[in-house]
Formats: structure tokens, C-alpha cells, sequence
């Protein structure tokens, strides 16, 4: 996924925490707790739902895709990875995955060979997939761009992979394009749209596709986003394309959308596209990276959002990020739990987490490694006890989870973070 801006707002280290309890509500300015309030009516696997980005862009050599170099986002020139050859920030837990490929690293910590997945293998989405059932999480936003006419069938066949598992494990998806760098991005996604994803590979056409007030859902991430592709107008002729074939369209935007005067995440003169749009999805990866950027930009950002587009009659569906573990912003867990409270208490309608596989910028809730038994030994990666505080590596996923329930009221509203690490 694209994003703006480095670091996150300056401020304290996420507030409480505690395995457990279930603390009563903090304070806080605006808003009414749970979700849609206030906004349009309709119900879907978006509204009240949490969301998760998936980017499944990793290939790897003798996978069968036949990309070449085949190391597809793992590293840089996407050659064989090693300890200088490497382009994620946060390690993988691989070991419930049935395929994995070798790497040039050295031995994890723990013993045992480094090694990564690929996504064109079917098993792996499947295994990746039954993680977001056994944690809760509702609806997957596969991830588009423009490079599917450049890998061979790479993108089609990951498209494949999360229908079928989808299918199988009682979740939904949709496809959610990423125009960052895309010039040809309108009429790409007309064409690639009818070609591909109704024509080809029938996505819309499964039972597990989504749906928000009975329309099938897409995502344009990027819309008016600084330094991306696109007039005001044929951003919204691409808009209104699909509104007319029907759709639920979500527009992926800068933080600023909606008071945007062109100087931070957004262009100015878009407002005209957001009013068109069925939801809004503001990027906040590089925006926050701590609890008081979480507040700042609650109060400056997030409250009007809600206030200005259930006055129009339109949903909210702000980002939620783990933080970037590289950079120490997790705090075991609580500076996600407060981003998910923040949003939740102000009446947001529905969540997106961001992402679920991104070990590149290292915001990944998949499983990831746990200690320094589980990365190549001097690696340096920085795994999920970095503060000194033990988690599992699926404790993201349980973390999502369980915001997942508060969302949905299954919890009550809670600024303590109820899950445990372990």
C-alpha cells in the first residue's frame, strides 16, 4: 500500500494497558460509542465490520510463478534474499505454513532454516485466511495495482487463492485498487475490471465477494492523495463508472480529505469526488506512530470526518495500524488498542486495519516472530518482545479480534486493552 509521510506525531508512549478488565471508558471530546452512529442506514461487510488490507504481493525462486527475478517484494532487486539483500522491515512466522522457500540468511536464532512463502501458493493464503477466521476478523480488501500486467498471472492466481479461501474459511473480500504510480490508472480499471475480475476471474461472482447495502464493493486507494494520478474529473468519471455498474464505492484517501488545501497528504480541489463516494477510508500509516498522535488527530481530523459524512448520509471506515515494529511504536499492543477505541467512541461505522501482511513497512498483524529464536540469527530484526514485554505471534490478530468485538458492542467500549500478549 502506498502512503505519505515518515514517522508519526511526537508525543507520550500509548496510555494504560492490562491483560484483562474490562476499564471503563476515558474521556474524550465528540462522538457516541459504537458503530454507524448517526450514519446511513444498511447493513453489509462493511458497516459494523473490521477489514483487513492484504497485500499478497510475495513470490519466491521455484514457486511456479515464473517471475523473473522471482523474489517479488521479499527484497529490493528481487534477487535471493540475504542479511544485505533484504526489503522487510519484520520477520514472518512460517511455521504453520506448509510451503516455504530458502533464503540466503542465516539459521533462525532459534535453529532451523530462515525461510519465506509465497502467495501464488494456495495453501498459504488458505493458512493466512483461517488465521483471520480463528481471530474474528470479517472481510479482506485484496489489493490491485498496476503492476498485475507486468508479473505473468501472479496477481490473478493470488486473486484465486483469497477467493477460494475466503469461500472455504466463511469470510469475505473485495478488491480494493492501489492507483500509486499509476498513470493509466481510469482506464485500466475499466478495462481490467470487465476483463479480469468479472469477466476472467468471476470475483464478484462467489458468495464470499461483499456486499454493503446490497452492492458489490470495490476500494480506490490513493483518490486525491498528493503526488498520485488523476484530475478531480476523471477521478470522479472512474467513480461514477462504478457506481454505475452498481458498486459500493470506497474511496482510500489522505488524512486532510476533507479540509485538504494541497500543502500535506492531499491535493485540494477533490471534494467533489468525496461527496460522490458511499465511504471514506482516510491512510493514517505515517500520520500517527503514538497515542497522543492518535488523540491530536481524533480531534482535528477524525471527529469532523464522522460529523460531515453522516450528515451527507455516507460511511466511515478510518484506518487502524499496529504501528510499525521496526520503530518500536507498538508498546505491546496498546498503541493499536487506543487508535481502536479512539475510532469505535466516535462513531466510526466500520474499521480497516492497515495491513495484514505488510512486513515491508512493518504494520503486519499476521503471525509474526515472537523473539530472536525466530529471525536469522544477527539479523537484527526486531521482533514482537522488542519492549521487553512477551506476545504471541498471533497476538495482533487476537488484538483485531477482540477491537473486532468492541466494534460490534460483543465488548463494552474500553480505552484498557482486554487482550493478553501470551
Amino acid at each position: 500500500m502506498g502512503g505519505g509521510g515518515a514517522g508519526g506525531s511526537a508525543g507520550a508512549a500509548a496510555g494504560t494497558s492490562g491483560a484483562g478488565g474490562q476499564g471503563g471508558a476515558a474521556a474524550g471530546s465528540g462522538g457516541s460509542a459504537g458503530a454507524g452512529a448517526g450514519g446511513a442506514a444498511g447493513s453489509g461487510d462493511i458497516v459494523g465490520k473490521v477489514t483487513v488490507g492484504y497485500q499478497g504481493w510475495f513470490d519466491a525462486a521455484n514457486d511456479g510463478a515464473g517471475i523473473d527475478p522471482p523474489w517479488w517484494h521479499w527484497t529490493t532487486d528481487r534477487n535471493t534474499p540475504t542479511a544485505a539483500n533484504i526489503s522487510i522491515k519484520s520477520w514472518p512466522d512460517v511455521s504453520e505454513l506448509g510451503k516455504t522457500y530458502a533464503t540466503g540468511l542465516p539459521n533462525l536464532g532459534g535453529g532451523g532454516p530462515a525461510a519465506l512463502y509465497s502467495d501464488w501458493d494456495a495453501s498459504t493464503v488458505d493458512t493466512q485466511v483461517k488465521w483471520m477466521q480463528d481471530a474474528g476478523i470479517d472481510t479482506i480488501a485484496l489489493q490491485r495495482f498496476g503492476d498485475f500486467r507486468g508479473t505473468g498471472e501472479a496477481r490473478n492466481v493470488v486473486a484465486t487463492n483469497v477467493r477460494l479461501a475466503a469461500e472455504a474459511h466463511g469470510r469475505k473480500f473485495y478488491v480494493m485498487y492501489d492507483i500509486s504510480g499509476w498513470d493509466s490508472w481510469q482506464a485500466d480499471l475499466n478495462s481490467d475490471w470487465t476483463t479480469h475480475i468479472v469477466g476472467e476471474l468471476r470475483l464478484t461472482a462467489s458468495p464470499a465477494y461483499a456486499k454493503q447495502n446490497g452492492k458489490p464493493v470495490v476500494a480506490i486507494w490513493g483518490l486525491g492523495y498528493s503526488g498520485h494520478p488523476g484530475t478531480p474529473q476523471t477521478t470522479l468519471d472512474v467513480v461514477t463508472y462504478f457506481q454505475g455498474l452498481g458498486m459500493y464505492v470506497i474511496g482510500g484517501v489522505g488524512n486532510d480529505w476533507r479540509t485538504a488545501d494541497g500543502t500535506r497528504w492531499s491535493q485540494a480541489g477533490f471534494l467533489s469526488v468525496y461527496d460522490a463516494l458511499d465511504a471514506i477510508s482516510p491512510w493514517m500509516v505515517g500520520v500517527i506512530g503514538d497515542a497522543a498522535g492518535s488523540d491530536a488527530n481524533r480531534q482535528t481530523y477524525n471527529e469532523g470526518d464522522v460529523a460531515y459524512l453522516h450528515a451527507r448520509g455516507k460511511h466511515y471506515q478510518p484506518c487502524v495500524l499496529p504501528g510499525d515494529l521496526s520503530e518500536h511504536q507498538r508498546h505491546h499492543g496498546d498503541f493499536m488498542w487506543h487508535q481502536l477505541y479512539n475510532m469505535i467512541q466516535i462513531g466510526s461505522d466500520g474499521l480497516y486495519i492497515s495491513m495484514y501482511d505488510e512486513y515491508n513497512e512493518g504494520n503486519q498483524i499476521a503471525k509474526t516472530a515472537a523473539t530472536s529464536a525466530d529471525v536469522p540469527a544477527g539479523s537484527g530484526f526486531v521482533t514482537l518482545d522488542e519492549d521487553g514485554t512477551a506476545c504471541s505471534s498471533d497476538y495482533y490478530l487476537r488484538l483485531t479480534g477482540d477491537g473486532g468485538k468492541m466494534l460490534k458492542k460483543q465488548l463494552p467500549l474500553t480505552s484498557v486493552r482486554p487482550t493478553s500478549p501470551m
